[in-house]
């Protein structure tokens, strides 16, 4: 399993190995202890999400309150996605930038993003279906959203894909009226956390 740090401090590209033969194929899909030596902390998983979705379902921009927020681990098990990882943490150095990962069943990439970062999901295909492991439980009250076709924040959707939001990720604030509002997280509470979870 190979595990590479994204541009965007917190995220991280997972590529696993894939043992094939003739009766299908075996991986590992998620390895504790390993992405554990990149976080310097074990990710604790305590809720899973599945997500089912038509081709130009966007899903996302995503984030909760720091703390606790909600650290991700994200992989495709059918279909196709771009996996969009934006950094919405005011004074971080790359505030504002995103990177993109794409997730299928060819090479079974997985992505993790720790607390505080956004994450947007979008289906290049019908019946796409992602896993999320999840570091705590859904917090109605703490969760928020950045409109996904903020041109700000710029995502760089596939030309010929038509995007498909909903209601609630489209009347989302843009990224300046979420920082205007006090919305997003802070990137030295995002510091003081990963600190305090090596402690742990």
């Amino acid at each position: 399993m190979d595990i590479t740090p994204l541009p965007i401090a917190g995220a991280f590209r997972i590529t696993p190995r894939q043992f094939p033969d003739d009766r299908g194929l075996f991986m590992e899909g998620f390895r504790g202890d390993k992405l554990a030596e990149h976080l310097g902390h074990e990710m604790r998983i305590v809720q899973t999400n599945i997500s089912v979705s038509s081709r130009g379902a966007v899903r996302g921009i995503h984030f909760a309150d720091v703390p606790p927020s909600q650290a991700k681990y994200v992989t495709a098990v059918s279909g196709s996605f771009l996996d969009f990882v934006v950094d919405i943490r005011v004074g971080s150095p790359t505030f504002g930038e995103w990177e993109s990962v794409r997730l299928d069943t060819d090479s079974r990439v997985a992505v993790y993003l720790s607390e505080g970062l956004g994450h947007c999901l979008v289906a290049l295909e019908d019946n796409s279906t992602a896993v999320y492991l999840c570091s705590q439980p859904y917090n109605p009250t703490g969760e928020h959203g950045i409109n996904p076709l903020d041109p700000r924040v710029g995502l760089d959707l596939p030309a010929d894909l038509e995007p498909v939001v909903s209601a609630k990720d489209a009347a989302a604030p843009n990224l300046e009226e979420a920082a205007a509002q006090g919305l997003l997280p802070n990137y030295d509470d995002c510091l003081a956390l990963a600190e305090s979870l090596r402690r742990a």
